[in-house]
């Protein structure tokens, strides 16, 4: 039987995947938010901070400091760049109007997404750039840190609602 075996990752990737996992979390809380009918203006607020805290500042970090490595054409930046306007898409509508569908499109994209960069996009910086250039990388992402400024303090994805979550 093949074992699955944990990603091990460049230490200077590693700030990178540590937002990951924070994104898996908020992926999670939603979820749970969801199945626990938790109002959509909570997870409205929910999501709009998130962004604002995490987002947002990880997809300028990831734009700016790994995309200059690729051709603008290569497939695998495309697929990023293409994820990364999607999400926003999809932010900016649950803002507007937020639905169930809507915050699942959202988890089940930021799910994949997550998986591809980490599975594909990760895996293709670690065996292309070198030493030097993987330093390089560490030292942007080290300037340009994702720092939440303010702590969310509903754990919504901990308690049941009554009603339909509407």
């Amino acid at each position: 039987m093949n074992e699955i075996k944990p990603l091990k990752r460049s230490f200077q990737l590693q700030p990178l995947s540590r937002e990951h996992h924070d994104g898996l979390l908020f992926v999670w809380k939603i979820r749970q938010g969801l199945q626990n009918n938790t109002g959509m203006e909570t997870l409205q607020q929910f999501t709009h901070w998130y962004c604002k805290q995490h987002i947002s500042p990880h997809f300028y970090q990831e734009e700016k400091i790994l995309l200059p490595f690729f051709s603008p054409s290569d497939p695998l930046a495309v697929k990023m760049k293409e994820d990364h306007d999607y999400i926003r898409e999809l932010i900016l509508s649950i803002e507007q109007e937020p639905d169930r569908d809507d915050f699942t499109r959202l988890t089940n994209l930021i799910d994949a997404h997550i998986r591809f960069e980490e599975r594909e996009f990760f895996q293709y910086l670690e065996e292309n750039l070198s030493e030097q250039e993987l330093t390089e990388v560490y030292e942007k992402l080290e300037k340009h840190p994702v720092a939440c400024k303010e702590e969310w303090k509903n754990i919504f994805w901990l308690k049941k609602e009554p009603g339909n979550g509407k």
